[in-house]
């Protein structure tokens, strides 16, 4: 484990380096690593874990469209490709990657398969932390461990197949075996890891819910659809709002701040964005602050939980879902991105 300084505080972090893939390998060379669901995570871990050559089968329901997706993409039923319960039974790691509401909903017919020495995975602490609302509580003799890939499955893969990595957090909930740590830290490596840094279960939850409804996508909606509303209140075209709303943020900007970091972009725009972009920044952190305390503090207190809870768990949730993003769909901001990225010279 290596010590790195990450803006003058030292955190723990495990490199592919120090824990090379053949070490993964070893580490889990008796187990059987069965992937339970195969929806947002499950593809890109069970695929990169296959071809990194661990043992890895799938459990998900007949006559879906995950079953056929699975299919697809190359799991045999019958050899790699499982009912749930099944699946279950056969697997010494289950990797728990069904949504959490499906989590809850199952987890009757996955307990009564997690034997004593077994290995329970999550990618989200949910489950575990909001256990007196899930009723989540695994078994005493099984060890209970987290990798939570910072992104989506699709980018997992994507990277993991231009030999790249995305970074992942890891925690240890339950140290049954007395193994756990080189377990998760394998599993980590093999789902395609660039690195993996410590956490907990509960730290993983709060900050991973805080960032989907800030930054990462709710702030950043709610951002763009307030400039876009602006320009286009003030006759500017839809095309125009829309690249200077998003267009650019995204396929300019952003990539030079994931390239070498904010400073590094404000240094590769013109004298006058660099103006007014340090003049204005202290005007939105004031204001958006008191949002990001007022969010985290209803994540803490489990109010985002539940509310995540309630919803998913009414029977026409996904209607009503279809119905909330085809709004977002069909607003004239996202039209007019629909007709820009076809403009776009690869397209």
């Amino acid at each position: 484990m290596a010590k790195i300084n990450f803006g003058g505080v030292e955190e723990n972090v495990v490199t592919r380096e120090e824990f090379p893939l053949d070490k993964a390998l070893e580490t889990m060379k008796n187990e059987t690593i069965a992937v339970i669901g195969y929806g947002v995570q499950g593809p890109g871990q069970a695929l990169n874990l296959k071809d990194n050559g661990f043992n890895v089968i799938i459990g998900q329901r007949k006559k879906s469209k995950t079953w056929d997706k699975a299919i697809t993409d190359g799991w045999v039923p019958g050899e790699t490709l499982f009912e749930i319960e099944e699946a279950c039974e056969k697997g010494t790691v289950i990797q728990y990657l069904l949504s959490d509401a499906a989590q809850i909903k199952l987890w009757d017919t996955v307990k009564k398969h997690l034997t004593t020495g077994k290995t329970l995975y999550f990618s989200h602490g949910f489950g575990v932390t909001y256990k007196d609302k899930t009723g989540i509580v695994p078994p005493a003799d099984v060890d209970v461990v987290l990798v939570a890939p910072k992104g989506s499955g699709t980018s997992l893969r994507r990277m993991f197949l231009e030999g790249r990595g995305l970074n992942s957090s890891y925690a240890i909930y339950q140290d049954a075996t007395g193994n756990a740590k080189d377990k998760v830290v394998s599993l980590g490596i093999g789902v395609g890891s660039g690195y993996l840094f410590e956490t907990t279960f509960v730290k993983e939850v709060t900050s991973d819910l805080t960032g989907e409804r800030g930054s990462l996508m709710g702030a950043i909606q709610g951002l763009f659809r307030a400039q876009y509303e602006v320009l286009r209140e003030n006759g500017h075209s839809p095309s125009e709002a829309f690249n200077e709303t998003v267009e650019e943020a995204t396929q300019s900007l952003y990539p030079l701040v994931a390239e070498n970091g904010m400073d590094w972009m404000y240094a590769n725009c013109s004298t006058t964005a660099q103006r007014g972009a340090l003049d204005w920044m202290d005007p939105f952190y004031e204001a958006t602050k008191p949002v990001f305390e007022k969010l985290y503090k209803s994540v803490k207190d489990g109010i985002e939980a539940q509310k995540s809870i309630d919803s998913n768990s009414q029977a026409d949730y996904r209607e009503k879902l279809e119905v909330e993003l085809k709004a977002i769909a069909e607003s004239e901001m996202w039209q007019a991105g629909a007709a820009v990225r076809k403009l776009r010279p690869e397209n």
